[in-house]
């Protein structure tokens, strides 16, 4: 089972403190929640716990792994953050085609289902410039769950999102969830939190202040 641990982790940036000390155990099969006003630090964690960024002070383990030292990368990760790098020219279908050749780990028909389980068609010649933002939206969270990653970081994933696509994405996290991933959402909408997550975690000012197990 996958596990993913932050040991004293704070992140600092032109001198101003962004994350604090902050030390979390998290396993596959589990979904956990980050709330908290803006600017408390949930967005920054998520950059850190993906291996975007580097942290100023502690360390992030995968399987007993250090990041960034013992690993580059986190080697089967998913992540859904504002202004992720998706090429306006492109279909969604080439996007997701272009990004699959980077670990060639999935063909054409894992796109395409990908693609299909979030609501969208495949087939669709529109570039992305031309999507909704609900549409592209869910793009993104199907090059997050394409190669069936063992974590998945998820920013915000209903933002922007009608009721039917925030009861789809709802079922698709908890697929997820099930297959054994390893989920982290951070989120403003109190339904996402208190429907998928079995551990709720509350920022504020780049620390975490309260730890609520859900009983679901």
């Amino acid at each position: 089972m996958v596990e993913l641990i932050a040991k004293g982790i704070s992140k600092r940036l032109k001198g101003k403190s962004i994350l604090n000390n902050i030390n979390l155990e998290l396993h596959g099969g589990n979904i956990y929640g980050f709330i908290g006003r803006n600017g408390s630090g949930k967005t920054m964690l998520i950059r850190l716990l993906s291996g975007l960024i580097y942290p100023s002070e502690g360390e992030v383990f995968y399987n007993g792994k250090q990041l960034h030292k013992e690993i580059s990368c986190l080697p089967k990760l998913g992540v859904v953050i504002e202004n992720i790098g998706l090429y306006p020219e492109f279909t969604g279908f080439q996007n997701l085609r272009f990004l699959a050749k980077i670990n060639r780990l999935i063909g054409d028909q894992e796109i395409e289902e990908a693609i299909t389980r979030v609501g969208l068609d495949p087939y669709d010649r529109r570039s992305f410039s031309k999507y909704s933002l609900g549409m592209k939206q869910r793009i993104i969270l199907a090059q997050a769950i394409m190669e069936k990653p063992d974590i998945i970081l998820l920013d915000e994933p209903t933002n922007a999102l009608d009721e039917n696509g925030i009861d789809l994405i709802r079922k698709i996290i908890s697929e997820e969830k099930e297959r054994g991933a390893l989920i982290v959402i951070a989120s403003h909408n109190k339904e996402d939190i208190e429907l998928l997550c079995d551990n709720v975690y509350r920022l504020q000012g780049g620390s975490i202040v309260d730890r609520i197990e859900v009983s679901l």
